[in-house]
């Protein structure tokens, strides 16, 4: 359960706030002034400091209560800007498109492509086929998931396939996450970024019905991921 203690306004306000924007992709300013037609008169930096501080912790709740993913995976990374400089986030979506998971990096290497697939797997359970593009640092990363495999004594590897064509899938599923961050001008520290993609992420995941088949509406499901 995520902990509003000593918020100034009741959790519904400030989760419907964090949610209009990580899904709509507006300008905190804007934001401002939807509130306050909304009769919520509240400033552009306390609804930035609700999106830090909640998205993260919504965020994991949502990736615990998903519907199971397939063992199929599609696994890239896109270019996030930060403080002016490009930094990159690991995605992964199964073959029916359903979000795996994401990892926001400063690098894009063996050793962050490993700590993603970890994290994944974490998450998720060892999936039978990755696929991806022919980035060696991505395919080192999954070489060592494989290496640990058989130091654990595991007989089964997990299949690597280096297709592009194939990994259409989740390079059409960053458009949507690029579409929401445009309006947002980069940000300027690594843990904010982390912080929205976080909330943008699991917005994805409820409008991808992936925490209800049911018609709820989208707000009241991010709502009910805080407890």
């Amino acid at each position: 359960m995520v902990s509003f203690k000593g918020a100034q306004f009741p959790k519904d306000v400030i989760l419907y706030a964090v949610f209009f924007y990580v899904r709509y992709g507006v300008s905190y300013r804007d934001l401002e002034e939807i509130m306050e037609e909304r009769g919520v008169d509240v400033d552009h930096a306390t609804l930035n400091r609700w999106v830090i501080r909640y998205s993260p912790a919504i965020a994991v709740e949502a990736k615990s209560k998903k519907r199971t993913t397939n063992g199929s995976w599609r696994m890239d990374e896109t270019y996030i800007k930060v403080k002016g400089e490009w930094v990159y986030l690991y995605r992964a979506v199964d073959s029916i498109g359903d979000t795996l998971d994401f990892m926001l990096s400063e690098k894009r290497d063996e050793e962050a492509a490993t700590q993603f697939f970890k994290q994944a797997i974490n998450n998720n359970g060892f999936p039978d086929k990755v696929v991806m593009d022919k980035s060696g640092a991505n395919y080192a990363g999954l070489v060592n998931i494989n290496l640990l495999l058989i130091i654990a004594g595991f007989t089964t590897m997990i299949d690597i396939c280096q297709v592009k064509y194939l990994n259409n899938i989740v390079e059409q599923d960053h458009r949507f996450i690029k579409k929401i961050t445009k309006p947002m001008m980069g940000f300027k520290a690594f843990y904010s970024a982390q912080a929205t993609l976080d909330g943008i992420e699991t917005a994805h995941m409820i409008r991808k019905k992936q925490l209800s088949e049911e018609n709820i509406p989208a707000y009241k499901q991010f709502i009910a991921l805080a407890g």
